[in-house]
């Protein structure tokens, strides 16, 4: 990203208010596939007024223009993710650590599905980490 969030956001056709750009830049930075929640949590201290209702809409908006997604991989809970070019998920079943890793649209299509529309791909994973599995 060229310049700052408040100028990226706008590129995007997104007001930049401080606490979407807040928002923004710990969804950036952040390595960790963020919940609503961890959001929050983070960022309440640095400002006050914010409410998880604005995370969750700011967020939306961010999909919304194509700058996050979102990532199911739990039941549960919806991570977040600033890095939106196709990329797989690995879930480490004892940490519960999300991880990145890179894959090619040509790994995973296939004739079978030559005339379909693909409107949004995500891979998911599940495993132990390298870390888990040296601590057993």
């Amino acid at each position: 990203m060229n310049g700052n969030v408040g100028e990226f956001l706008k590129e995007n056709g997104i007001k930049p208010s401080f606490q979407r750009i807040k928002i923004y830049e710990f969804l950036m930075n952040s390595k960790e596939h963020p919940t609503v929640e961890n959001i929050y949590n983070a960022l309440y201290s640095q400002i006050p007024t914010l409410s998880k209702t604005t995370v969750y809409n700011t967020l939306k908006i961010f999909m919304e223009k194509g700058i996050a997604m979102a990532i199911n991989i739990d039941e549960n809970e919806v991570h977040y993710d600033a890095t939106t070019y196709l990329h797989g998920h690995f879930k480490c079943q004892r940490c519960n650590h999300i991880f990145d890793f890179s894959i090619s649209l040509e790994d995973v299509t296939d004739e079978a599905l030559e005339n379909f529309e693909i409107i949004e791909q995500q891979v998911f994973l599940y495993g132990v980490c390298p870390s888990c599995k040296n601590k057993s």
